[in-house]
């Protein structure tokens, strides 16, 4: 499923337009980004949580030359699945 799909799927569950659900899911993107964004961390009970996460500074190897080069602390956004929506996949 990707965007187009959801959009569609929220549409038929509002009963709304194509429209409508676009502006709906588009919301809760945003929603989610602006959380993590602020707080580090949205909780949605029985889906999932998203989070910011540290990745340590590392050594790595390329592999089209085989050099060693250096990869510098970064951040990202994890995501650890809920218990519910572990247990209906």
């Amino acid at each position: 499923m990707n965007k187009q799909d959801l959009v569609e799927a929220v549409s038929k569950e509002l009963g709304t337009s194509k429209a409508g659900g676009e502006r709906a899911v588009n919301a809760v993107l945003c929603g989610i980004t602006k959380g993590v964004k602020k707080d580090k961390s949205v909780q949605l009970i029985g889906f999932g949580t998203f989070s910011v996460k540290k990745r340590k500074a590392r050594t790595a190897r390329n592999p089209q030359t085989g050099d060693t080069i250096k990869v510098k602390a970064s951040r990202t956004v994890g995501f650890k699945v809920g218990k519910k929506f572990k247990e209906m996949v």
